[in-house]
């Protein structure tokens, strides 16, 4: 399929650093021993979430753009994305930040060629346009934030203090 060669709106950019902006102060806001706390049933640990969140630009590039993922797999000595865990918050900054910036080049690249991504698994990934990845990276996050944050309440953070964390989120309307 040949698409209109738009850019990618000044809107998406905005929106995609806003949400590199409250994932910084999210990592800025962990404590070394948080994380470690799950939900006790099975589920991911802070550390999970926040290195799945920060491999998901890096994993899907490998899938749909290899040649913009290339220069990102340093971090991961070796290991699968999918499977990678830090607990460094400077070395997870570091994968966000990259890996926003190779998405933002991997989808201006195939809009400016009038291309899609490619789909490897049949499933329609962002083929009715490429900047369909940066959307889905800001939801995607989000939806890992909320269950972080759900995570350290329970984990002991007070009500005041989930409070004042939750008081960081004005970045969105900035």
């Amino acid at each position: 399929m040949t698409l209109p060669t738009p850019a990618v709106s000044e809107l998406m950019l905005d929106t995609l650093r806003r949400n590199g902006r409250v994932n910084d102060t999210l990592l800025a806001a962990i404590r070394p021993e948080e994380y470690a706390l799950q939900d006790g049933e099975g589920g991911w640990t802070v550390a999970g979430h926040l290195s799945h969140l920060a491999a998901f630009r890096v994993g899907w590039l490998l899938e749909i753009s290899p040649g913009h993922a290339a220069g990102l797999m340093a971090p991961f000595a070796g290991v699968n994305p999918w499977a990678w865990e830090s607990r460094d918050p400077a070395v997870l900054g570091t994968v966000f930040r990259e890996g926003d910036a190779a998405a933002v080049e991997a989808v201006q690249a195939a809009l400016a060629e009038g291309r899609t991504f490619p789909d490897p698994h049949g499933e329609g990934t962002y083929q009715s346009n490429p900047a369909h990845f940066l959307q889905h990276i800001v939801v995607h996050d989000s939806h890992h934030r909320g269950q972080i944050m759900s995570l350290l309440r329970r984990g002991g953070r007070t009500p005041q203090e989930m409070q004042a964390l939750d008081e960081h989120w004005a970045i969105w309307r900035a």
